[in-house]
């Protein structure tokens, strides 16, 4: 694989010319609806009364509770791990990042806890078990991203606000998390796309997706990936597809589909070293003109649309443009 670049406007200036590089934001893949929500939720007040909350507490008790009961990964403890995340640092250019096991049994999951000055990854160790080198590769680089592009205090945030409650004042928290999770489904397409560039391997990454949402080896590996993702069709068929709102995470069958897109982008290849199939070398407009509209809960013209826009994440271009025209529209008016 080639050596990553992700500063963007040298990436943009390369592309398109001087004009464009001052209007991005966050990583080069980044998706620009989690950028653009992401600045706008410093403007809704509770999100803002939460996060200050969240710092005070990480400090003073939690991230000690929390690592009293993990193991830290090291060159001396669980080296295997230790390799996979030096690789992924070095893939998105960032610090390396320290990462603890945590024996939280019977949650298949790994999160990415503190502010953005001070963060760690929390690996499940049942979720190591489940997954292989490729899929721990994908699953620590979409927590590296979240490093990355600084989500870190807002996801602390939403997880003090899910499961901690009873610390805040009753008003700021519902508000709070519904903002929050629109943000977050956003996010981990932000993510998702940051495990891909760390694995380069979409069977890998999918795979990894596939494993979190059954929860079971072997039945992950008897899975057809094209039947489940004809369950996206089924889910947007009724009033239950609204039941999304009320998640932090797009629905798997969402998530493959958005990956699948990004596979096919031109960057991707880019950066991963990799010959374009056919098909394939779009650009990331075209990228994310077709994953906003994968998973808007309502569909073009509803109330996720209108949400967007009032947070400030406006339409994105329904067209392929090509190539040729890489992203200066997706770039410019990308600050807020």
């Amino acid at each position: 694989m080639s050596e990553l670049n992700f500063d963007f406007q040298a990436y943009i200036r390369e592309r398109k010319g001087l004009d464009a590089a001052n209007a991005r934001t966050g990583a080069a893949y980044a998706y620009p609806g989690d950028q653009k929500v992401l600045r706008a939720l410093g403007h809704v007040t509770p999100v803002t009364l939460a996060v200050e909350a969240t710092v005070r507490l990480w400090k003073r008790m939690t991230q000690s509770e929390i690592l009293g009961t993990a193991v830290k990964v090291s060159e001396r403890q669980f080296p295997e791990l230790h390799d996979i995340t030096v690789q992924c640092a070095e893939r998105l250019h960032i610090p390396l990042p320290d990462v603890y096991v945590v024996p939280n049994v019977g949650a298949l999951n790994a999160s990415t806890f503190g502010t953005n000055d001070d963060s760690f990854i929390a690996l499940n160790g049942v979720l190591v078990d489940h997954l292989s080198d490729e899929e721990l590769r994908f699953v620590i680089g979409h927590e590296c991203g979240h490093i990355q592009n600084n989500h870190v205090v807002y996801m602390t945030a939403l997880y003090y606000l899910t499961y901690s409650a009873n610390l805040f004042l009753r008003w700021i928290v519902t508000p709070a998390v519904m903002a929050l999770q629109s943000w977050t489904r956003r996010a981990e397409i932000t993510c998702d796309r940051a495990g891909l560039i760390c694995s380069g391997d979409l069977k890998s990454g999918s795979s990894a997706l596939a494993r979190l949402a059954l929860g079971s080896n072997r039945l992950a590996d008897q899975l057809n990936m094209e039947e489940y993702l004809h369950q996206l069709e089924e889910s947007q068929e009724d009033a239950g597809r609204l039941m999304e709102l009320f998640h932090s995470h797009p629905y798997l069958p969402k998530r493959v589909a958005a990956l699948r897109l990004f596979a096919r982008t031109h960057y991707f290849h880019k950066v991963t070293g990799q010959e374009p199939a056919e098909g394939h070398g779009r650009s990331l407009s075209w990228c994310d003109s077709q994953v906003k509209q994968l998973i808007s809960v309502f569909g073009d013209k509803g109330g996720e649309v209108a949400a967007e826009e009032d947070a400030g994440e406006s339409p994105a271009p329904e067209s392929d443009q090509g190539e040729g025209s890489d992203d200066t529209s997706r770039e410019e008016g990308n600050n807020a």
